[in-house]
């Protein structure tokens, strides 16, 4: 006898947008959370954990809502086509969109290897030591979408990129030796892409305008120029300009503490040499 298969992961994202659908549903069709719930026999707190995303949408509870509410059967195929995994978070989500069109980008980081620059095993050793820990499947769909972001770099007229990391994340080998020592490789073939600029911020500087932690900058087709900052908790978007401006002022500033691009690819080298 085959053992029982676990339910379905459900995707936090899509699960949001749906718990929205209905909050939008009911308020046209004129019922509380409370008198809704009454119809349907569930209490409001159900209501309320659907509309906020926080309990999946059943498919006999969509079909007699699509019933109720006259939403032409909605709620019942958003349900039916739920997708299993959250590619990226809902809150970086915007952050790709953006991405994949922007004609600049600029990232400090502190902790990895930025995303773009990431290979394969290293990004899996990434999602590999999230707490609490992803399951397989959620390991391999996010490390290729990660990849799959890496597209940006080989268009026809790729973004301008810019880069500064710190010391440490050079040195820590995460994943282990080899993968280690094969994103220090790969670091360094990026070093000379044209349109992108690798620098590093040296341990021993005795002050610099990243304390604050990563972040990165971004300008969009039409010029808009945003921020976006991300946290344990979450991340947060910047557009207001004079933040952006003060976040842009940081980045220039770290670029002038960091080593030059010709210097990182030395100390690149030096670091290979020593493997």
């Amino acid at each position: 006898m085959n053992p029982r298969k676990p339910p379905r992961k459900k995707n936090a994202s899509a699960m949001k947008m749906l718990g929205a659908q209905v909050a939008t549903f009911r308020r046209a069709a004129g019922y509380t959370q409370r008198s809704l719930g009454e119809r349907v026999v569930a209490d409001e707190e159900t209501i309320a954990s659907i509309e906020q995303g926080r309990r999946p949408l059943k498919a006999d509870l969509a079909e007699t809502l699509d019933e109720l509410l006259d939403t032409k059967g909605a709620l019942s195929v958003g349900v039916a086509n739920m997708p299993a995994i959250d590619q990226f978070p809902l809150w970086a989500e915007q952050y790709v969109d953006h991405e994949r069109e922007a004609i600049s980008l600029s990232s400090y980081e502190n902790q990895v290897v930025p995303g773009l620059l990431q290979t394969e095993p290293y990004a899996r050793a990434v999602f590999s030591t999230r707490v609490p820990a992803f399951d397989e499947d959620e390991i391999e769909t996010k490390t290729a979408a990660r990849i799959e972001r890496q597209e940006i770099m080989h268009r026809k007229i790729p973004p301008t990129l810019s880069f500064v990391v710190w010391e440490p994340v050079l040195k820590s080998p995460l994943g282990g030796r080899k993968v280690h020592i094969d994103q220090l490789v790969h670091l360094r073939k990026c070093a000379e892409l044209p349109g992108l600029t690798l620098q590093f911020l040296e341990l021993d500087r005795a002050a610099h305008a990243g304390i604050s932690g990563p972040f990165y900058l971004m300008e969009t087709p039409d010029h808009q120029h945003l921020a976006y900052a991300e946290s344990q908790q979450g991340s947060h978007w910047v557009s207001d300009p004079d933040r952006v401006s003060i976040m842009a002022r940081k980045y220039a500033m770290l670029r002038s503490q960091a080593l030059t691009p010709e210097e990182s690819r030395d100390l690149l080298d030096e670091l290979l040499g020593e493997q």
